[in-house]
C-alpha cells in the first residue's frame, strides 16, 4: 500500500478486488488481489475510514473512527452515496457488520450501536441509536470493537477489546457474555463468521483466534490460534478463495509519512 497510509479496516466482496481504509485520513484504497496493485478509489474527509463491509450492490459501509460518523461509498465509483452523523459527543465508532436487513456499527467509547435499516436495500434517511445494555460494562480503553452475527442470524456478537471477552447482543441492544469456558480474547479486533466458526483477529498479539460456536452464539470453544511472521499488528479480516487478508497496521511503528504498509495473506485455519 502507498507509504504513510495508514490501514486499519478491510472488506472483499464477490470479485478479487480487496478496498482498505486509512486511520489518519479516511482515504479508501483498492486493490487487485490477483496482481497486488492498487489506488485510491475515495478521498476521505479527513477523519478516519476503519471498520468496512462491501454488500451485494457494491456499496462499501464505512466507520468514521473519531469523527463520529458512518459513510456509504460506491465501490465502483468511489462516489459518497451517503453520510451520517452518529455522534456529537467524544466516540469511537470503530466496526460495522451488514446483518439482519441493517448495517450495525459499534462505538467503542460509548456504550451504544448505531444501525442503519436497509429496507430493500434503500439507504435510511438517520441511524437508529440502539443502548447496550446487560452484561458488558465499559472501561479504560477500547471497548465493543469488532462485530458479527450469529451463526443463526438472530443476534450480534460483539468483542470487547480491553477485557476480551465476547457477548452475545440482540437487535434492541441486550448483551450477554459468551460462555468461552474460561477462555477470553485480549485485543479482540475484526471478527470474521464462517459457518459456525468465528474468527477473532488479536490485533497487537499478532494472533487470529478460532472459535466453534454453537448456533445461538451464545457458548464457544477456542480451537486454535493462528500466527504467522508477517503479521504486524494486523487489525481486521476478510475472506476471499479459502484464504484470509489482513491488514497490517503497525500501532507499534510511529505512523510517518515514509512508513511502509501491507496486507497479509494465509490459508483459511
Amino acid at each position: 500500500m502507498p507509504a504513510g497510509f495508514a490501514p486499519e479496516g478491510i472488506a472483499i466482496g464477490d470479485k478479487p478486488y480487496a478496498y482498505f481504509g486509512s486511520r489518519l485520513d479516511g482515504d479508501i484504497y483498492r486493490v487487485s488481489l490477483r496482481t497486488g496493485q492498487g489506488s485510491v478509489l475515495s478521498q476521505g474527509p479527513g477523519t478516519p475510514s476503519l471498520g468496512l463491509k462491501i454488500d451485494d450492490r457494491d456499496r462499501l459501509f464505512v466507520a468514521g473512527g473519531s469523527g463520529g460518523n458512518a459513510r456509504v461509498i460506491d465501490a465502483r465509483s468511489g462516489a459518497v452515496l451517503k453520510s451520517y452523523t452518529l455522534q456529537t459527543v467524544p466516540s469511537f465508532i470503530n466496526d460495522v457488520v451488514l446483518t439482519g436487513g441493517a448495517a450495525w456499527y459499534t462505538d467503542s467509547t460509548n456504550p451504544v450501536l448505531f444501525t442503519l435499516p436497509l429496507q430493500r436495500g434503500k439507504l435510511p434517511a438517520a441511524a437508529t441509536r440502539v443502548p447496550l445494555t446487560g452484561a458488558i460494562v465499559y472501561a479504560t480503553g477500547n471497548n465493543a470493537n469488532g462485530i458479527a452475527a450469529t451463526p443463526d442470524g438472530r443476534a450480534l456478537i460483539v468483542v470487547q477489546s480491553n477485557t476480551g471477552k465476547l457477548f452475545r447482543t440482540t437487535y434492541d441492544g441486550r448483551t450477554t457474555e459468551i460462555d468461552l469456558g474460561g477462555e477470553l480474547v485480549p485485543n479482540g479486533d475484526g471478527l470474521w463468521l464462517r459457518g459456525n466458526d468465528l474468527y477473532v483477529v488479536q490485533n497487537r498479539l499478532n494472533l487470529i483466534a478460532k472459535i466453534q460456536l454453537n448456533r445461538a452464539g451464545s457458548a464457544g470453544k477456542v480451537v486454535s490460534r493462528t500466527t504467522d511472521p508477517s503479521f504486524d499488528v494486523p487489525t481486521t479480516i476478510a475472506e476471499y478463495g479459502k484464504r484470509f487478508y489482513l491488514p497490517n497496521a503497525r500501532f507499534t511503528t510511529p505512523a510517518e509519512p515514509t512508513t511502509t504498509y501491507s496486507a497479509v495473506s494465509v490459508r483459511t485455519p
